[in-house]
């Protein structure tokens, strides 16, 4: 597969990981607050990718070198990079903007601040092909 190809199979499994970012953030923010509900909806969010993506974005790479749990810890310490672009625009966004839906914005935003970061570590940290 061609890494643009790979690129964008990898965005189009960010934007379900997003409605899972979304959906998880408003179904405990009322408890948790939106700043510790963010962290438990990434959490989720990136959990779901982790799984897409290893289905589906990077599915043709050699995958046996690791056990699914190592891949899976791979995975999330691996994000923890584009998480700091991701949870920082979000805290920017929900300080600085004040409209309707800023939690949403944030969201949105974080992901895309975090997307390219997030997409090198998984091509080459987590999914890289082992000969």
């Amino acid at each position: 597969m061609t890494p643009t190809k790979q690129f964008l199979r990898f965005c189009v499994v960010g934007v379900v990981g997003l409605l899972v970012d979304l959906s998880v953030l408003y179904a405990t923010a009322w408890a948790m607050g939106w700043y510790a509900a963010r962290v438990l909806s990434f959490i989720a969010a990136a959990t779901a990718t982790w799984w897409l993506n290893r289905h589906f974005t990077f599915h043709d790479k050699k995958q046996n070198t690791h056990s699914i749990w190592q891949q899976y810890l791979r995975y999330m310490v691996s994000m923890l990079g584009g998480a700091t672009l991701n949870y920082s625009t979000y805290v920017a966004t929900l300080h600085w903007v004040h409209v309707p839906g800023v939690a949403a914005l944030g969201v949105a935003l974080g992901s895309c601040a975090g997307l390219v970061l997030n997409y090198l570590s998984a091509r080459y940290f987590v999914f890289k092909h082992h000969s």
